[in-house]
């Protein structure tokens, strides 16, 4: 009988689950339809200038021609490809060093006394404050760029490891102890398992400020990227495109976003069942 009695309320639970997605996606769809129809009314009525916000037929209008010509000759796969190719050398390179380096900072306190000074010095500095710096020293093409990109995620990254650390039952480690466990097999068999789904919250975290980061430093040095796309038109009065690059930029990182929890559910499978 208790099993039954388990197995009824696992299955109404699941029933539950699936009811409040369904009703969470009527919601969110909802809301963009409300979005997109009062900009649509608002042009209609002519409340603004076409020149201040355009249109949604104008936007999509000029987008398929985006597509078609470019923009200033340059293929729009051209300037997405030059803001993700920063973005994601720097993601990368954050991640492979930051991960490490967090979860030793966590686990070894000299380890921390070395590098939490500099990480916290750095860290609540606009990342544009010192680009200025890093383009004097590294150049205005892709070094800079991929630099300042690589700072403004390492941080995030570094921060959720140490917390992740410090989070960790000691009882676990202490059993592993008394079982005979070596130091490595306590780190990868409890450590880094216990770690990752606070890790992969940093990785998130970091990606959204590396993605602000990027499109702010290309409006202010570069010659192509979405960023220095949607500058260029604002200079030009081509509202039009702004829209673009603003829709582009949101989709886009919606996308990467939903990707990193997709590898999240895939990898930290145990999340919110233990």
């Amino acid at each position: 009988m208790d099993l039954e009695n388990e197995d009824k309320v696992e299955n109404n639970n699941s029933e539950a689950g699936t009811e409040k997605s369904k009703t969470e996606k009527v919601l969110t769809l909802s809301t963009w339809v409300v979005i997109l129809g009062a900009w649509y009314i608002v042009t209609k009525l002519e409340l603004f200038s076409p020149t201040l916000l355009p249109p949604p037929t104008e936007v999509v209008t000029a987008f398929f021609k985006l597509l078609k010509d470019g923009y200033n000759g340059i293929a729009l796969w051209v300037h997405l490809g030059a803001s993700f190719r920063r973005l994601f050398i720097a993601l990368g390179l954050a991640i492979i060093t930051a991960i490490p380096i967090g979860l030793l900072s966590g686990y070894v306190s000299k380890v921390k006394a070395i590098v939490d000074s500099v990480v916290e010095f750095y860290r609540p500095l606009p990342p544009l404050a010192y680009y200025t710096l890093l383009i004097l020293w590294f150049g205005i093409d892709d070094k800079s760029k991929i630099i300042l990109l690589f700072l403004a995620a390492f941080a995030p990254i570094y921060i959720a490891c140490i917390s992740a650390v410090r989070k960790i039952n000691q009882d676990y480690i202490l059993s592993a102890k008394s079982l005979g466990a070596s130091q490595k097999k306590i780190f990868f068999k409890i450590v880094l398992p216990a770690c990752l789904p606070e890790i992969f919250t940093g990785i998130r975290t970091a990606f959204g400020v590396a993605y602000t980061t990027l499109v702010s430093s290309e409006m202010i040095a570069a010659t192509s990227g979405i960023g220095w796309m949607v500058l260029d038109a604002s200079n030009f009065l081509k509202s039009e495109v702004i829209f673009i690059g603003i829709f582009i930029m949101g989709i886009s990182g919606v996308l990467i976003d939903a990707g990193l929890r997709f590898i999240e559910r895939k990898i930290v499978f145990w999340k919110g069942k233990v």
